[in-house]
């Protein structure tokens, strides 16, 4: 079976911009103009709580295919970082999936969406064990004859995370695909701080503050931050945070506690494959040709789309709809031969 590469990705200008692709991603003006399809995901979903585990609570939606008879299998969804169950790119995602008969399970990490008052403890990138729980709670209340699993940017970066940990956990995912993942945290910060324009830094601050304000008021009898400390720029406030409110005793160690470059990914054992764009302006390319993968692992660079974009063109549809379609149908075909 032939698959969509990101070779494949050929906009026409100016959507072979970086910049462009990665604004226009996330853009309430990329909302308005999306066809309706791209919202079939939001019809009879069921909003649900999921176990993280020690009394921890994640918010989710489920909804299920109605286009055929029996289901494909259960496709997971991962956000990026301040993003939603209902981030654009979820919503077409799931809707695409939907069209090719997978039931689809979209979740909110701690304190995204509207879930910030929920569990008490703030969001941290570490936070890992909750995730691989959840997505076990996930496999057992709506059990598949195949689970695959796709994160966008921060979300591709605990897609591929949980995916290590999985087979271990006795979590039935067979699949897991990362959409522009966060590589080596340390560097992703430098080069939002040092090299990318500003306006990506103002977008990720603001966004960033609100929900630090969210949470704040869901639990007012907590001192979460210093309001001069929500002042400081994203290196100072990721600081200040990790000090106060985790045992990583410093950044450095903190942001190499979710890092998945080099070897990281040695020992993955189920497929994965992580796509990115050699023009994203927010992922470095560079931390992606250094890792040191597995065979069972596809390194895919596109030339273009930008962070987490690859839009297609004016109706604003994105190439990753059918990219992550082919291959989750790939893995079920796969896995039905075998039955």
């Amino acid at each position: 079976m032939s698959l969509p590469q990101g070779r494949d990705f050929q906009p026409r200008w100016p959507l072979t911009s970086g910049h462009i692709q990665t604004m226009l991603s996330s853009s309430g003006v990329r909302r308005k103009m999306l066809p309706r399809r791209a919202y079939h995901v939001l019809e009879n979903a069921e909003e649900v709580m999921v176990d993280g585990g020690e009394g921890i609570r994640l918010s989710g939606s489920f909804t299920a295919q109605k286009v055929q008879p029996a289901s494909r299998g259960l496709a997971v969804l991962f956000h990026g970082w301040e993003g939603s169950v209902d981030s654009t790119y979820v919503l077409q995602t799931g809707s695409r999936l939907l069209e090719d008969g997978w039931d689809v399970f979209r979740l909110n990490f701690r304190d995204h969406g509207e879930s910030h008052g929920l569990n008490e403890a703030l969001f941290h990138s570490c936070r890992l064990d909750e995730v691989v729980h959840a997505l076990g709670d996930i496999a057992r209340r709506w059990p598949a004859r195949v689970m695959a699993l796709a994160g966008f940017s921060l979300g591709g970066n605990f897609a591929l995370r949980v995916g290590m940990q999985a087979p271990a956990q006795g979590i039935p995912l067979h699949y897991a695909l990362a959409v522009c993942p966060i590589i080596d945290p340390s560097e992703g910060l430098f080069s939002l701080e040092e090299s990318a324009p500003w306006f990506y830094r103002a977008y990720f601050m603001n966004k960033w503050r609100r929900s630090l304000r969210a949470k704040q008021k869901a639990f007012p009898e907590v001192q979460y931050f210093e309001l001069q400390e929500l002042k400081q720029d994203l290196r100072g406030l990721t600081e200040a945070l990790v000090l106060r409110h985790t045992d990583f005793g410093s950044l450095e160690a903190y942001l190499e506690g979710y890092s998945v470059a080099g070897r990281a990914l040695a020992n993955m054992q189920i497929p994965a494959t992580i796509l990115t764009a050699r023009d994203d302006p927010v992922i470095p390319v560079d931390a992606f040709e250094k890792l040191e993968l597995p065979a069972n692992i596809e390194l895919d660079i596109a030339t273009y789309g930008g962070h987490c974009g690859f839009i297609r063109g004016w109706d604003m549809t994105s190439y990753c709809d059918n990219y992550i379609a082919a291959r989750f149908n790939a893995i079920a075909e796969e896995h039905a031969c075998i039955a």
